[in-house]
């Protein structure tokens, strides 16, 4: 009798890389009642797993999470512009903000069983992603918010998507649709029009279009960040590679802002400034980094672009309130090729990815034999 293969006999085995990557899984993961769970889609803190009432949102708390980063993000670029009026250098801010968020984030890498399961070529990664986010991002995102308006460097800072394209597509090369292909030339003319509006020579010398390459190179960066280190979040959890980012950033930072933070003189500064760097650090870092990691790790990439969007509303109510900036041509002419541009390369992936899905589906139907798999006894 001609034998009929199952679904399992039909699935390809594992590669020793996807073997250890799921025996990684399983160590990170926390015993509950004699049996091991692994978080999906990640193996992930203690934090979301209380029993208050946050847990009980479900998956809701996730886009609150992001929402919430994004409206924190967004109103750091008013608070940076006022901040370097106010006297305080872009250099003491980040130094600042380095320091805050290694004090919070560095204890879960230490204090963490997963620390001591990294790999060396994991370690390597983290390494290589941790300067992108302290220097690519973090420091050029600042030093670029400070030398242009919060409605450009909010604007330009929604383009992340576009790059996270492209970088993916150079680690792991795929066909690129023709509606991502439009959207990324669109969100990036957008880009060039806040640029070069502001001096017709993309690299002149106006503060202004300076600060916009900065914030554009910020971006770069951070879309850099995201695919490297997606495969270390899933398995080491958010807040251990977060601990690791910032105890590396911390050691290569000092020896070059140390005495920047000597200089900061607390009391000779308005409650106003105080504030803003209490803002900074706290609520403009610490918090938002934090629930923009758990949230793109528990939602797909389409919310996490789209959420960006909050930043430039933030962004530019709080800057035309607050008497820094007023919306011209070029704000409105760059927000809609943006936001066009965006909005198609995530349509690009949501077709795609449902195109796969369905594939895969009649992939498996037309090798199941009529009358559903029989498994061998």
């Amino acid at each position: 009798m001609k034998k009929t293969l199952s679904r399992s006999d039909t699935s390809e085995k594992p590669t020793d890389a996807a073997e250890r990557e799921q025996k990684l899984l399983a160590d990170s993961a926390e015993p509950r009642g004699g049996r091991v769970v692994v978080d999906e889609p990640t193996a992930n803190s203690q934090i979301w797993r209380n029993d208050c009432w946050w847990s009980g949102m479900g998956r809701l708390k996730y886009n609150v999470a992001l929402v919430g980063a994004n409206v924190l993000f967004g109103a750091n670029f008013s608070v940076y512009v006022s901040l370097v009026g106010s006297g305080v250098s872009f250099g003491q801010i980040f130094m600042l903000q380095v320091a805050v968020a290694a004090i919070f984030f560095i204890p879960f890498a230490l204090f963490s069983s997963r620390s001591y399961r990294i790999t060396i070529e994991d370690f390597g990664v983290i390494f290589i992603v941790a300067l992108l986010v302290i220097y690519g991002w973090m420091y050029m995102l600042l030093w670029g918010a400070s030398q242009t308006s919060p409605i450009d460097a909010s604007m330009i800072a929604t383009i992340g998507p576009v790059f996270t394209l492209f970088v993916a597509h150079i680690v792991r090369p795929q066909p690129i649709s023709w509606i991502k292909t439009i959207g990324a030339i669109a969100a990036i003319a957008g880009a060039l029009v806040l640029v070069t509006d502001k001096n017709h020579h993309l690299l002149g010398t106006t503060a202004e279009a300076f600060g916009n390459v900065l914030v554009l190179l910020a971006v770069v960066a951070i879309a850099a960040n995201t695919v490297l280190i997606n495969r270390q979040l899933r398995i080491y959890g958010e807040l251990t590679v977060m601990g690791w980012y910032y105890i590396i950033g911390f050691v290569m930072t000092l020896p070059f802002f140390g005495r920047s933070l000597l200089e900061l003189d607390f009391a000779a500064m308005s409650s106003r400034v105080v504030g803003e760097l209490l803002y900074v650090t706290l609520f403009g870092t610490v918090l938002p980094m934090w629930l923009l990691y758990t949230g793109a790790a528990h939602l797909t990439a389409v919310h996490t672009a789209l959420y960006r969007y909050i930043q430039p509303v933030v962004a530019t109510a709080l800057s035309v309130l607050r008497g820094q900036n007023k919306i011209d041509r070029a704000n409105i002419i760059g927000a809609v090729l943006i936001f066009t541009g965006v909005v198609l390369v995530v349509a690009g992936n949501i077709i795609r990815s449902r195109f796969k899905q369905r594939a895969s589906t009649q992939r498996y139907r037309s090798a199941e034999p009529p009358g559903g798999s029989q498994r061998e006894p």
